[in-house]
């Protein structure tokens, strides 16, 4: 990329950051409840009557976010409202702090607490990348009185930088638009590792006057865009670098000729590329209860629902692909034992899925949207592609689901299933439900529940007949797995507890770069955490999370003992606009055999040779905000400090995969600012 070219993009970047500045600069008005007189709203947003008692006495909380833009989740009814705290990097941060990535931001990542794959019917296989989708379960949408945008902007080492936008607005006060966007580029500090991922994800909402027909549109695209080296061809040659430069160190995959660090680069040599395009619409019809309220001469109407008609339509092309333009025959047969008859190598297999839902829901009180009974059955059409071969799937479930959450808030059930009746996935099913138990502000909540998936195994672990080089080893059988679950709130000692058990049977798993196997043995892993927040001053806090795992038995399922996070961090407020956050982060886990990587098929599988065992991660943050403009400063894996023959620097590295390292010393600085029209 020439001079010019990386001037026009550095200018807009500014540019959108110096508009943002502007237009916050113009609003001199807090984000307040818009709603006039004594009309207010209800959490279903109807008009209701406000309670204006004592009314002179009220003061906004400066901690509190702007009643008049909240959103929910896709089919979700709680409503929630926008998060302005600066105290979790990672509430931002598309990387969840118990991810373990292979050393590079966009790379592929895996959850260091156990989480299996529990969705029933057709599954691709391919979930490394998965963090770094927008997908349609994701999706917010808003209820916003005045248009609302968020900018964000992020830079990190090596030329590291993210761009997350989302803007949306009312056009009417039943039509909402939102747009987002997300764009994530990194070199990486070591060969072949450079990254690029876009998001583009379009919903809106759009309900009728009368109240009686409503629908929903969602557009998500991914592309994600990932090279690969393999890792280190020899782990103990990190410590004698002749310029302590990791791109130094030679790669099992890619090569300096191929490799660039130029973070305009976005090209893929050797790696990854998975595309994916969906199209959501959901339509429903009400039949119900018509009302009003008058109030200053203004009515507001009304409207009941009691029975509703739903149909969902949904459609998706998946697109995965693995090549290598430059292979270097020599080190594909010592480190893979795998002999190259071709001078690149391409796999890529396409998936086209079609799904027709329909659905009748009951709500059996008129006062109450969060209690309601759904039925429903869908036909799905799903086509692979991996040439030559193509396999056509067509399958018929059905669904049920039963919510109800209180009107006094104080319970909440959810019981839904999903059973596929005929078709290619006859048999698998899924099943859950859950139970929770307000207790108070000051004593909390408790939470129960149980889930049970039966699955057909994933395309790429099971199907011979994927262009990827993945062999199962037979047969196999549909997975079993069955997870209880508790969870306790408690306000007033500021603690949360979890609690998790799993017992499964005919686990599929890779047992190495090549080949997947089937566990038919019923083996159980048990998962507890706590997470407790200590007052340790007026201004310094610790923020403590502990987590223990043990696997029963001797099941292909490697998972450290120990992960642990603590923040110990001076917060507060001051000069009155300036909310501030700063310390030291740490993560640790316990050594364990770590899941090795293949490349190929972008799979983490199971070994039992090596032990990873590395020090703690040492961060330190500084991060505050001032109105709705916040700042986010890091300086992580502090742990890489190290002394050596050529003196002092960060060149201990930690392993977070059996030869991938991960990053030495990392700067990160990032802003995320808010602002209404």
């Amino acid at each position: 990329m020439d001079c010019k070219k990386r001037l026009t993009y550095t200018g807009f970047i500014l540019f959108l950051l110096m508009h943002s500045f502007f237009a916050l600069a113009q609003i001199n008005r807090p984000l307040l409840d818009t709603s006039r007189g004594n009309i207010g709203y209800d959490n279903q947003g109807r008009p209701i009557k406000k309670d204006t008692t004592n009314l002179s006495l009220q003061h906004r909380d400066p901690l509190a976010d702007s009643i008049t833009i909240s959103f929910r989740y896709f089919d979700s009814t709680q409503v929630r409202k926008l998060d302005s705290s600066i105290g979790d990097f990672y509430a931002r941060f598309p990387i969840p702090y118990y991810y373990a990535d292979l050393g590079n931001f966009g790379s592929a990542a895996h959850s260091l607490i156990f989480r299996p794959y529990m969705k029933p019917g057709w599954d691709a296989g391919f979930h490394a990348y998965d963090i770094y989708n927008f997908t349609v379960e994701n999706t917010k949408f808003f209820q916003t009185t005045r248009p609302y945008t968020e900018l964000g902007y992020l830079i990190g080492g090596k030329g590291e930088q993210m761009v997350n936008i989302i803007t949306t607005q009312n056009r009417k006060s039943n039509l909402n638009f939102t747009f987002e966007f997300r764009f994530i580029n990194s070199p990486g500090a070591f060969k072949s590792q450079n990254t690029s991922h876009n998001n583009i994800r379009v919903n809106t909402f759009y309900q009728g006057k009368n109240k009686r027909y409503g629908n929903y549109f969602i557009y998500i695209n991914n592309k994600l865009r990932s090279a690969e080296n393999g890792g280190l061809q020899d782990d103990n040659k990190l410590d004698s670098l002749s310029l302590n430069d990791p791109f130094e160190a030679e790669t099992r995959l890619g090569s300096s000729a191929t490799s660039s660090r130029n973070f305009f680069n976005t090209n893929i040599t050797t790696g990854n590329s998975y595309n994916e395009s969906t199209f959501f619409f959901r339509q429903y019809y009400d039949f119900g209860q018509k009302d009003s309220l008058v109030q200053d001469t203004i009515t507001y109407k009304l409207f009941y629902p009691r029975i509703r008609l739903q149909h969902s339509i949904k459609y998706s092309r998946n697109s995965y692909t693995f090549q290598d333009k430059a292979p270097n025959a020599e080190d594909y047969y010592q480190f893979y034992r795998f002999i190259l008859s071709n001078d690149t190598i391409t796999y890529n297999d396409n998936w086209q899925n079609l799904t027709n839902d329909f659905s009748i829901i009951s709500y059996p009180e008129k006062n109450n949207l969060n209690q309601f009974l759904k039925l429903g059955a869908g036909y799905e059409i799903i086509r692979g592609e991996f040439y030559p071969y193509v396999k056509n799937y067509n399958n018929i479930y059905a669904a049920g689901e039963y919510r109800n959450r209180t009107r006094n808030k104080r319970w909440d059930i959810i019981a839904k299933g999903q059973f596929y009746a005929t078709g290619d996935y006859a048999g698998d099913y899924s099943a859950f439900i859950s139970l929770k138990k307000l207790l108070g502000k000051r004593d909390g909540s408790f939470e129960v529940g149980f889930q049970n998936v039966n699955r057909t195994p994933s395309f790429v672990a099971s199907q011979v007949i994927s262009s990827f080089p993945a062999f199962p080893d037979g047969d196999f059988k549909k997975e079993n797995i069955s997870r209880l679950f508790a969870d306790i709130e408690i306000p007033s000692l500021a603690l949360t507890l979890t609690g998790e058990y799993y017992a499964i049977t005919n686990y599929v798993y890779f047992d190495n770069f090549y080949e997947s196997k089937q566990e038919s043995t019923l083996f159980n892993i048990l998962h507890v955490g706590a997470d407790k927040t200590f007052r340790l001053g007026k201004h310094w806090i610790w923020f403590a999370e502990l987590h223990v795992q043990q696997a029963a038995g001797n099941p292909p399922v490697n998972v450290p003992f120990i992960f642990t996070r603590n923040r110990i961090a001076f917060e507060g407020n001051f000069y009155k606009n300036l909310f501030l956050s700063t310390g030291i982060e740490t993560r640790y886990y316990s050594a364990y055999k770590a899941d090795n990587y293949s490349p190929f098929s972008a799979q983490f599988f199971f070994q039992d040779q090596q032990t990873i065992t590395n020090r703690p991660d040492i961060n330190a943050f500084f991060n505050f905000r001032i109105k709705s403009f916040k700042g986010f400063l890091r300086l992580e894996n502090l742990n890489t400090l190290a002394n050596s023959d050529k003196g002092i620097g960060f060149t201990h590295y930690n392993f977070t995969a059996p030869h991938y390292p991960a990053r030495s010393m990392w700067f990160r600085f990032g802003i995320w600012w808010s602002f209404v029209n």
